[in-house]
């Protein structure tokens, strides 16, 4: 699936036909990514049985052994009855709510990090359209499977991945703007949505635990059988319109989340 086959099914002029494309289309990214992971671990066998160690692969793939190990095992090993407890590689935080200060930075996951003496990254994986699936859709007040504008992002510490993050908007209010053009949005995110006449009115957070999909075990590089924590935080204008849309998927054990309290009235 590419944009370009995404653009072709958007221009279907049955909303039903098109929704029932798109699912197919869902269907088969997720078959690809189980067939090339299969694939994948094919590759690595035949490397293994050519005389190159664990070691040497990694190196080669730019990863470290123990995930070239993960890889050798598949799906079947990812979700076992009892997780095996390992120490955390990295231990990030992620305060709920978010302090304002660093929800105005040009990066909360970067103001952070910073000050928990971890070295932070982030890079860009997408950015376009993307139908939105239900839970994205009932808050941004659209119909599920309808085009929105993804920006979808990889964050490190210390160069292990910890959380990918997609923003989400409605088309309608920012297609042809800065927010659905590649690479990140300068001076910050906060900064373009006020520039484009949207005063904050209030948010909502929830979190929930779940396991991992296909693409997240993958670019999160997790253990098996480890969990993900589900942020999707909502803001909405002093309009009550559904402006921003952040979904946070983290990798379990590699996070806490420090709860705030308003000042002078936190118990034990």
């Amino acid at each position: 699936m590419d944009l370009k086959t995404l653009h072709d099914v958007s221009g279907l002029s049955d909303p039903i036909e098109r929704a029932r494309v798109l699912s197919r289309l869902m269907a088969e990214e997720q078959g690809l990514i189980a067939e090339a992971a299969k694939m994948r671990r094919q590759a690595i066998a035949e490397a293994r049985d050519s005389g190159m160690s664990l070691e040497e692969i990694a190196a080669r793939l730019g990863v470290s052994p123990g995930r070239i190990s993960q890889m050798r095992k598949g799906p079947a090993a990812r979700v076992p009855e009892e997780p095996t407890v390992r120490e955390p590689k990295v231990v990030v935080r992620r305060a709920l709510p978010t302090d304002p200060a660093d929800r105005g930075s040009a990066s909360l996951f970067l103001a952070e990090a910073e000050r928990q003496g971890v070295t932070p990254d982030r890079r860009m994986l997408y950015v376009g359209p993307e139908p939105a699936g239900e839970h994205v859709a009932a808050r941004l007040r659209v119909e599920p499977g309808a085009e929105v504008i993804a920006r979808r992002k990889m964050m490190t510490a210390d160069g292990i991945p910890v959380r990918v993050a997609t923003s989400y908007f409605r088309t309608d209010l920012f297609g042809g703007t800065r927010l659905a053009e590649p690479g990140f949005v300068k001076p910050s995110l906060q900064a373009a949505l006020i520039a484009l006449g949207h005063t904050f009115g209030r948010a909502e957070e929830s979190l929930t635990a779940r396991p991992p999909t296909s693409f997240e075990y993958e670019t999160l590089e997790l253990e098996p059988g480890e969990w993900v924590v589900h942020i999707l935080r909502t803001g909405y204008s002093d309009e009550d319109v559904p402006v921003h849309v952040l979904e946070t998927v983290c990798a379990a054990s590699r996070h806490v989340f420090p709860i705030g309290q308003v000042s002078g009235h936190d118990e034990f």
